[in-house]
């Protein structure tokens, strides 16, 4: 029999029980569409993280107060004790290091600003002139912080977009006097909107010399420090030298946690993609359902189609060609219903993005090919026992039972 003739039969005898079909059809995709949309889930979620910390800035070396119990990074990291503090004494050290070009001291507190008669929270970030290059931000109006000793503070602040647009609306805030916390500063800047990173957005930031800050808050030490080192390829040689001069600062106490953007980039990055292959295999086990369901309803169609196996083995078609005929039916429905499924993999992959904008939940080629594969996979494995089971039968046997 020919291949044509082949793949004709086996459309033919697919379209002749519609509903067994559709319900095939239907088991495989929601199998594939699993696959799909759990990898998308998974792999958006590597990249987002991968995002939010690229967003940070580039080439940094990040000093954490406390230290770690073991060597790298983890996420527990970014919870640590404080046996001695942070200071800027110690930000301004790190800046004579070789291969470093700039700092940005960190100082992140909840406050409230009043201005105009509207009253509300927001996040009080105490940092230096430096914090919008490292973090690669950019101002819509105005201009940053006052490029000044970091131990004297000037009375001016940044505002973020959603502080600017909440209390000032269209207003010009350039000039402006509002009271943060305890103190009036002017506003001299507003941030561009749709800064991220680690999870914070500049929106709803009010930015001011740290300084200005560690009074505000009655406090000396620092929530973090921000290196930038000169390029990517001095990072480890920087990462060694801010440790190194921390300790001896710290009168030779190891005290701190200096973790590397690409170290942590990594961790996250083996993590997630751990977790988006864990997920695929838990998706993969419903295309094996699927598998089994259509070796069932295979086995049910020999029973259903003896006669008609007996006529073909009477015509002359060999036992070969009655197994090939069930083997590509089996096929056909298996890789029909992965490109159902496919489709709507991507169709809820797209809902999720509609949803929820800053999540990129795409799927991966690697996983939409996978489900292709498995599917194809589950109709020749599954597909096997119903097609032998129909070239073993006997034409005489077949034909009496019509």
């Amino acid at each position: 029999m020919k291949i044509i003739d082949t793949f004709r039969y086996a459309r033919d005898a697919a379209t002749g029980t519609p509903l067994r079909t559709g319900l095939l059809i239907i088991a495989m995709s929601i199998g594939v569409a699993a696959v799909v949309v759990l990898t998308a889930l998974g792999d958006g979620a590597r990249r987002y993280v991968v995002g939010e910390f690229s967003a940070i800035g580039s080439n940094l070396v990040i000093v954490l107060p406390g230290r770690s119990e073991t060597r790298g990074f983890n996420p527990a990291n970014l919870i640590t004790s404080t046996p001695r503090d942070l200071t800027l004494d110690d930000a301004t050290a790190l800046l004579r290091l070789p291969g470093v070009e700039r700092i940005a001291p960190i100082l992140i507190a909840t406050t409230e600003i009043n201005a105009s008669g509207k009253l509300r929270e927001a996040m009080l970030l105490g940092t230096n002139s430096d914090y919008i290059r490292v973090r690669k931000q950019k101002l819509a109006l105005g201009r940053f912080l006052t490029q000044e000793d970091l131990g004297h503070g000037a009375a001016e602040v940044v505002l973020g977009a959603a502080i600017r647009r909440e209390i000032f609306g269209t207003t010009n805030p350039l000039g402006k006097t509002v009271r943060v916390g305890d103190r009036r500063l002017r506003v001299i800047g507003v941030l561009s909107e749709g800064g991220q990173g680690m999870g914070m957005t500049s929106d709803e930031l009010l930015i001011v010399p740290v300084a200005t800050a560690q009074a505000m808050l009655n406090s000396n030490t620092l929530f973090r420090i921000l290196v930038e080192s000169r390029s990517r390829e001095q990072i480890g040689e920087v990462k060694a030298r801010v440790l190194k001069m921390i300790t001896q600062r710290h009168e030779g106490e190891e005290d701190v946690t200096v973790i590397t953007q690409d170290a942590v980039l990594k961790t996250f990055d083996k993590i997630l993609n751990v977790l988006t292959l864990g997920v695929a295999g838990i998706a993969a086990i419903s295309l094996a359902v699927a598998g089994i369901l259509v070796m069932n309803v295979m086995l049910v169609s020999v029973t259903q189609r003896t006669a008609e196996i007996g006529l073909l083995k009477a015509l002359g078609a060999t036992s070969a060609s009655v197994r090939q005929l069930f083997m590509v039916e089996a096929v056909l429905l298996s890789v029909t219903g992965a490109v159902v499924g496919i489709a709507l993999g991507y169709l809820g992959a797209a809902i999720l993005r509609d949803i929820y904008p800053t999540f990129p939940a795409y799927p991966p080629m690697w996983a939409v090919l996978a489900g292709l594969g498995t599917a194809l996979v589950s109709g020749l494995v599954f597909g096997v026992m119903p097609a032998r089971h129909a070239a073993q039968l006997d034409p005489i046997l077949a034909l009496a039972k019509r």
